[in-house]
């Protein structure tokens, strides 16, 4: 008789998450967030600007490696963005690419999507490494909040109007920031708990433990109630 793997509660399970892509990407990274998040039984979306087209194919950092997207962030409204638990912008040159915009008068639609989901505090936004690239074009989201980052980017969300806090990890009620694409098994392990736990886990701001993080002060409020409506 052939031994079943242990099973455990998924209380994740049917869920959906959503993580932004585009060239340049860190294979290992979006690897691991695809597989752990599919042990906690949540559906991955890919998610990025298809330029009118049904999907486009990105390559990796280091090894070209292709991957299929076929997401599309221009068609992702407020109805549809409240379906996901939780929004992550991951490393590599995602955000840079994702930022571009024709017109320089007007938002790049991952930018306005950024925009949207940081007025819905029930979504849980996700930035590790370089992600917050992406809000530069619109830094009072993140103006006045504790986060972490790569050294690189320390003094551009210092720009952005944020705090800086020097911790792998850090969560600020429905925000979630680390340090490399080296943390992403501690960022996804974060979202999971956060996911998980809901209000109580997210009640207040905290570095995770054994990051080399520090407290960041009291989460917002109105985030903290509503993370226990996490989708």
């Amino acid at each position: 008789m052939t031994a079943q793997p242990p099973s455990y509660p998924k209380p994740l399970a049917g869920r959906r998450i959503a993580i932004l892509m585009e060239s340049d990407y860190v294979e290992e990274e979006i690897s691991y967030y695809q597989m752990r998040f599919a042990e906690e039984g949540m559906d991955v979306a890919l998610l990025t600007r298809l330029w009118g087209r049904p999907s486009l194919t990105f390559e990796s950092h280091e090894r070209r490696t292709p991957i299929e997207v076929d997401g599309d962030v221009e068609r992702l409204d407020y109805a549809e963005l409240s379906t996901f638990s939780a929004l992550i912008v991951p490393s590599g040159m995602v955000s840079d690419r994702l930022r571009y915009t024709d017109d320089g008068d007007r938002l790049a639609p991952a930018v306005e999507l950024l925009r949207r989901a940081f007025r819905m505090p029930h979504l849980v936004k996700g930035f590790i490494c370089h992600a917050l690239w992406l809000v530069s074009p619109v830094p009072e989201v993140v103006s006045g909040r504790p986060v972490t980052c790569h050294n690189n980017l320390v003094s551009d969300v210092r720009n952005m109007g944020a705090e800086y806090v020097s911790a792998d990890v850090l969560v600020d009620g429905d925000l979630v920031t680390a340090r490399s694409a080296g943390h992403c098994h501690l960022f996804a392990r974060t979202l999971i708990e956060l996911l998980t736990a809901g209000q109580e886990t997210a009640a207040g701001n905290r570095a995770v433990p054994g990051s080399n993080g520090r407290l960041a002060g009291p989460a917002a409020d109105t985030a903290a109630r509503e993370l226990s409506d996490v989708r």
